[in-house]
């Protein structure tokens, strides 16, 4: 069977780099294949992929999975993914805790980590990100010299802006360069993204997005983040803060959306009412005992996701909006039930291919995740094709 490619192949010299990156891509889409197919599908010559098979093997990326007969001839041999031949790190900074999972080559987490902090200054943070990761290597020493980067993931906005200091971002970070800062901190190539960002292309590559390419990721963080992707690509803006959904006014001036829909707002709710809900497993049991309070702040954070609908869809008219991230299951099912689709959206149309709102990978980790998917999917597919 020829899966589609993730990306064309070329025989020029210049790109063999990109040719290593489309064999493995295709690799990935087809679980086992053999050379001649990949060959096809990637408009490479047989010999040329023979050759980055060969290296691949060496480099102990690839494993050969027996022989598929196929008529006449000596039956080709089939190819798949060494979960061992690689490892992505992702590193997630939060006001109020460090995340840390090394996925191998197959996606799988093999461990995570997390500590708690109470200063973001990057001194700090660096000194217990080496940490964690020396700790990651003792408990996985397989990982030693096949890492294949690291994916940084930080609640934006990156640089100084006019929405810096607003309580979900990080002090200290707005006038340094946070990728040159963790290459030089992990030894390693860094890919630097929001939360939001992360998470949507997580979605992308292993979540409900897998066929969708061109949709809006709302994601709950510290604040309330956005991701976009359009033909498989995320939208960075010139500056990299395209999607800071979390900062625009609520139209009754009651705040900005976060302010009413995010994990610090909920936080803060309970708090007031003398309830401590620090983590997702405290939501999930304040939702399962149906607290009133909860369900209060439910009501309200409900018409904040409409209205927010309603800006997503009519600017970026995507084929859906997914919602996800730092908040149980049961909370984010309840928020795409009550929260009031607007009438006047270009998204509201007859015989749509997919739910106008749909939920997520959801929990503590789904950023992390999507930092080390970042670095997958730079390694196994080059840029993703624009097909559906």
């Amino acid at each position: 069977m020829i899966v589609q490619p993730l990306v064309k192949g070329s025989n020029a010299e210049r790109s063999k780099h990109r040719n290593r990156q489309a064999v493995l891509g295709q690799v990935r889409l087809a679980g086992t294949i053999g050379r001649a197919e990949i060959a096809r599908a990637l408009s490479l010559t047989t010999q040329t992929v023979s050759n980055i098979i060969a290296e691949l093997s060496e480099d102990g990326m690839l494993l050969e999975k027996g022989r598929l007969s196929s008529g006449r001839g000596l039956p080709a041999i089939q190819y798949a993914l060494n979960p061992e031949g690689g490892y992505a790190l992702g590193i997630e900074v939060r006001p109020d805790a460090i995340f840390l999972a090394l996925l191998d080559m197959a996606g799988t987490a093999v461990t995570t980590e997390r500590v708690a902090i109470n200063r973001t200054k990057p001194d700090v943070v660096i000194a217990h990100v080496k940490a964690l990761i020396a700790r990651i290597l003792t408990q996985v020493p397989a990982a030693r010299g096949r890492m294949l980067g690291a994916g940084v993931v930080m609640p934006g906005p990156f640089g100084v802006t006019g929405i810096a200091g607003m309580g979900s971002d990080l002090t200290g970070w707005h006038e340094v360069d946070a990728e040159a800062l963790f290459e030089q901190a992990t030894e390693l190539p860094v890919v630097l993204s929001n939360d939001a960002n992360a998470a949507a292309m997580a979605e992308r590559i292993n979540g409900v997005a897998q066929d969708i390419t061109s949709f809006a990721y709302l994601y709950f963080g510290a604040g309330l983040g956005l991701g976009l992707v359009h033909g498989g690509q995320l939208v960075r803006g010139a500056f990299g803060n395209a999607g800071e959904i979390g900062h625009i006014p609520m139209p009754d001036q009651s705040g900005k959306l976060e302010d009413v829909l995010s994990r610090l707002s909920v936080q803060r709710h309970l708090q007031r009412a003398g309830k401590d809900a620090r983590d997702v497993d405290a939501l999930a049991q304040l939702f399962q005992q149906s607290d009133p309070e909860l369900l209060s702040w439910l009501d309200t954070a409900s018409v904040a996701l409409g209205h927010a609908m309603a800006i997503v869809e009519n600017i970026f008219d995507p084929q859906t909006v997914v919602l996800g991230g730092a908040m149980p299951d049961e909370i984010l099912d309840y928020l795409v039930e009550h929260a009031p689709l607007p009438e006047l959206s270009v998204s509201n149309r007859p015989q749509a291919q997919h739910p106008r709102l749909m939920r997520g990978a959801s929990g503590r980790m789904t950023a992390t995740l999507g930092a080390a998917a970042l670095i997958l999917n730079r390694a196994l597919s080059s840029p993703i094709s624009h097909a559906h």
